[in-house]
């Protein structure tokens, strides 16, 4: 392996919310966090190199990305998912979330529907609920451990609330499902029989695990490309979040001129220069690092695997098919959402994300981030073993 991911950097005194903000949280400063969907590696050396070239020039006025930008972008997009673009789609902006509040904004007024299906991404729900729109969920089944979608639910929902917009996240967050091609194409269908846009959240796209592809949405069919936006950015793959660069595709004329207007009525037009050359560096040259986190973390995901099966069977990893994020059920435990926060944070002194607040059917789970060195994996492990260990004695007491 030609990059140590095996490396522990100290984060703390960085001002990253991962690790310095436990106190501002409600959580002990000596909780092990992994919990945002940020990496604890170091972004490829040759985006490093790249912004070091901009800091040293040591000149940080407005900017904007020329043609080599888009042919970086755009090339990547062509390699790894087939996927064609062009250049007059792009709009970019400082974040997915961004964009999914500017796209409510743009294709929905105040108080009408836009679905989501829970549990989700919580951005997803304040986005919604911020914007004074009204929420609509299609909730995902769960079945022997394994999320579909409940389609006939999905377009009752959609005539009976007269939904406006949909918000599709794929791969999921925080479920791990890449959904197959069928399915994609079924809300493809009824999205476009009902005259509802969809935003594609396809911010995790680079992380699926073998037997799993994930594919576009715009790129199935030209009807499905002229009726969605999709959402994409480098943040998740090259551990760049902190740069604020997404690009956000929209073949629509129409769909992307109200976008845009959206845009600008919060005030923002150029992204940051740093996002821009660390963007299009990491699609120029991090192909071999990302080929390499991809293996590290199928090996973490191996190890969570072989633990939980072998040590701690009550808790059940919903195994995942794409994403660095993993869904784990803790129902079994027989907790309710006070005692495992208990647990979690008191006992385990770990920081996850409490499954409740992905929404609806979120309750009993936790998530967490694996995208860590293996011994901070292990230690957070071994931690939530102990804890689980020493249940009964606390009960006795």
């Amino acid at each position: 392996m030609g990059y140590d991911f095996d490396r522990v950097i100290e984060r703390r005194g960085s001002l990253c919310i991962k690790y310095d903000f436990a106190k501002e949280r409600g959580r002990e400063e000596d909780v092990l966090p992994l919990w945002v969907a940020d990496m604890d590696f170091q972004t490829a050396p040759e985006v490093l190199e790249r912004l070091h070239g901009v800091v040293s020039h040591g000149i940080f006025g407005y900017s904007e990305g020329k043609d080599a930008y888009f042919k970086a972008v755009s090339a990547w997009y062509q390699k790894h998912f087939g996927w064609e673009t062009e250049r007059n789609w792009l709009v970019k902006t400082p974040g997915v979330v961004f964009a999914i509040a500017a796209a409510i904004r743009a294709f929905t007024k105040e108080g009408e529907a836009v679905l989501l299906q829970q549990p989700v991404y919580y951005p997803f729900a304040e986005a919604i609920r911020d914007n004074r729109r009204r929420l609509v969920n299609n909730p995902l089944k769960l079945t022997d451990g394994h999320y579909e979608i409940d389609f006939e639910d999905f377009e009752e929902k959609i005539i009976v609330n007269e939904v406006k917009l949909f918000l599709l996240c794929s791969p999921h967050n925080p479920v791990g499902r890449v959904w197959k091609k069928w399915e994609l194409e079924r809300i493809g269908e009824i999205c476009l029989k009902h005259g509802v846009p969809v935003i594609s959240d396809e911010i995790h796209s680079d992380f699926t695990y073998p037997g799993h592809t994930h594919l576009v949405f715009a790129s199935l069919r030209k009807e499905f490309a002229e009726n969605c936006i999709i959402c994409t950015a480098p943040s998740k793959t090259f551990n760049l979040a902190g740069l604020q660069v997404s690009n956000i595709f929209i073949p629509n004329k129409e769909l992307r001129q109200r976008f845009r207007k959206a845009v600008t009525q919060t005030g923002y037009s150029q992204v940051n220069l740093m996002g821009l050359a660390a963007t299009q560096a990491a699609y120029e040259t991090g192909e071999e690092w990302l080929a390499e986190l991809k293996g590290y973390l199928g090996g973490n995901l191996e190890f969570v695997r072989t633990f939980l099966g072998e040590r701690l069977p009550e808790i059940k990893l919903t195994e995942p098919e794409g994403t660095y994020l993993l869904w784990l059920d803790f129902r079994q435990l027989g907790l309710t959402e006070e005692e495992r926060e208990e647990l979690l944070v008191k006992k385990a002194k770990l920081w996850l994300d409490s499954g409740a607040i992905f929404g609806a059917g979120g309750e009993g789970f936790e998530r967490i981030n694996i995208a860590c060195p293996k011994s901070t994996l292990r230690q957070a492990l071994g931690q939530l073993e102990a804890a689980v260990r020493e249940r009964p004695l606390a009960i006795d007491n």
